[in-house]
């Protein structure tokens, strides 16, 4: 049963956009920690952004000025607004939904940043 539907991923160049999106149920939207996590090529998984339940967001270093995360709360949605990309952006980014004893993922978008 897929919980996590993600979406926006692809091929772009240097400095370009994209946004990704991650799809959940209602109660998942409500009651757990959405964030967005990323694996590049030969790395481990890392954290990018993130919201609380109290709706605080958190960002990795790296991407801090360059991505946004946002919600819709009427579509249960998180959204990733990903800005200036740049090739180190280049991995397979996965939607995150947690709490205290659970620990969701998405499938995972890949996202190419390349000329």
């Amino acid at each position: 049963q897929v919980q996590l539907v993600e979406s926006g991923g692809g091929l772009v160049q240097p400095g370009g956009s994209l946004r990704l999106s991650c799809a959940t149920s209602r109660s998942i939207f409500r009651a757990f920690e959405m964030g967005w996590y990323r694996q590049g090529p030969g790395k481990q998984r890392e954290l990018v952004a993130s919201f609380t339940t109290i709706g605080n967001t958190h960002y990795a270093d790296s991407v801090k000025g360059r991505f946004a995360i946002s919600r819709d709360n009427s579509k249960n949605t998180v959204f990733l607004q990903m800005n200036s990309l740049k090739p180190e952006d280049t991995a397979v980014y996965y939607c995150n939904a947690r709490t205290n004893v659970q620990n969701l993922w998405g499938q995972g978008t890949q996202v190419t940043v390349s000329s």
